[in-house]
């Protein structure tokens, strides 16, 4: 196989067959493929795009470049779920002890963060002892007995997918959608799920910013997963503000664990039952998503995730009290309100800006080498169509560092937040559900 072949045939909008792609590859990962001449590729894709048969092997191709995790030694069907990110997206941290507590093996390996706020391992590590670290026997034991499990990434998952997705940050190809799937996807088959759910962001904190966009890269997985005989449906939820009030390490374990006490925020609530419903459905211990959501609901308000939360940590050696004692979190030394400038409604709030502002106060990292201060963050006072006096707090900055109305942070949380006279129409929550069978608008 010549690598200029595969770019011209690419280049002029032709299909490739298995044996090209699997071969393009495994050439890349070994060096035998230039970074230009795979620069050149990804720019062909980005303009012509691929078949569905074409995007299921490309992400195939990457799940087999490297380690595959096999879960077959835990009972029952395994139900993972990822987010495409957002601000505020603690879902994970509720999400893994809802659906085990709802009859669902939670076998869950995730990462660190890069970016705004640090990743579910991050967030986990807020808490004292706990362990993200488990060999692969500990892991399949610890969901055997208790139901659930969240390790961080072991091994050499998809590495095609980690130099590729590196290649792309430099050439302006990032936003391709047959890309951008077939990176998330190598990752979950190569993680060992056997059902796959999806909570695909839309808006101005999240990757995709429009509707059309985020239906669209919704629906090229789910033809993936379908494909490759993974059970695969996908959310599509809000992301024009923070998900929850709480931005920022233990400030979302906190929120998290208030959810799970049934008393969270109405719209994280929500998102955590829909996803936890359809992992239920992808698991087998419902028939319906009607029914499912019902047995979601009882794990809630009985209390059963809570405790599920509470042999969680335990299990990974943290100390499980945190969830009846949420003042053995991490606690910033300080706090800094920031005031609204103008009375009327709040009628925007850039998600991603908030984000970065949590990160210059250290909840997040800029570079894989920073270390996080799990103490820091933001939490929201107000949110889009609430009103707001001014001189009114928008919202609290928990920090370790001195902060005043001139330092970065601050200002970038004034930025965020649009006050106008007439209150805004607030945009749904949930979007849309899309399913081998097709979408659904809500």
């Amino acid at each position: 196989m010549r690598a200029v072949d595969v770019i011209q045939k690419k280049r002029d909008g032709k299909e490739l067959s298995t044996q090209e792609i699997n071969e393009w590859i495994q050439q890349y990962c070994e060096g035998d493929i230039p970074d230009y001449q795979m620069s050149a590729w990804t720019m062909a894709v980005y303009f012509n795009g691929m078949t569905a048969r074409e995007v299921a092997d490309l992400t195939l191709a990457m799940a087999n470049s490297g380690d595959q995790v096999d879960l077959s030694a835990i009972n029952g069907v395994k139900v993972d779920k990822h987010s495409t990110g957002g601000v505020g997206d603690k879902t994970s941290l509720i999400l893994a002890p809802l659906v085990a507590a709802s009859g669902v093996p939670v076998a869950k390996m995730s990462g660190r963060g890069l970016g705004h706020t640090g990743g579910t391992v991050d967030k986990l590590e807020s808490i004292t002892g706990f362990h993200t670290e488990r060999t692969q026997q500990q892991f399949v034991d610890q969901v055997n007995t208790i139901g659930v499990s969240i390790i961080g990434q072991s091994g050499d998952l998809a590495p095609a997918d980690k130099q590729l997705y590196a290649l792309r940050d430099v050439t302006a190809t990032v936003e391709s959608i047959p890309l951008i799937s077939s990176s998330i996807m190598s990752k979950k088959i190569a993680a060992g799920a056997d059902a796959i759910v999806l909570d695909v962001k839309t808006g101005n904190g999240a990757f995709m910013k429009t509707l059309e966009e985020s239906i669209q890269l919704a629906k090229t997985m789910v033809s993936i997963g379908t494909e490759v005989g993974r059970d695969t449906a996908a959310v599509i939820s809000d992301m024009d503000q923070p998900l929850g009030f709480a931005i920022g390490n233990a400030l979302e374990v906190e929120e998290a664990i208030v959810t799970l006490q049934g008393n969270g925020p109405a719209d994280l609530t929500e998102l955590c039952i829909t996803l936890a419903a359809h992992m239920v459905v992808l698991g087998q211990r419902a028939n319906s998503y009607d029914e499912a959501r019902v047995i979601v609901e009882d794990s809630l308000r009985s209390g059963k995730a809570l405790q599920k939360l509470q042999e969680l940590v335990e299990a990974q050696g943290g100390d499980g009290s945190i969830v009846h004692d949420l003042g053995k979190l991490p606690q910033a030394s300080m706090q800094y309100d920031v005031m609204s400038k103008h009375s009327g409604y709040v009628s925007a709030i850039g998600a991603e800006q908030l984000g970065i502002a949590a990160m210059k106060l250290g909840a997040g990292r800029a570079t894989k080498d920073e270390s996080i201060d799990h103490a820091v963050g933001i939490v929201l006072r107000k949110k889009v169509g609430d009103a707001v006096q001014q001189g009114e707090v928008l919202a609290t900055l928990y920090v370790n560092k001195e902060v005043d109305e001139q330092s970065e942070p601050v200002i970038m949380v004034h930025s965020a937040y649009g006050i106008k006279e007439q209150q805004p129409q607030v945009r749904p929550l949930l979007m849309a559900i899309v399913t081998k069978d097709g979408v659904t608008t809500l």
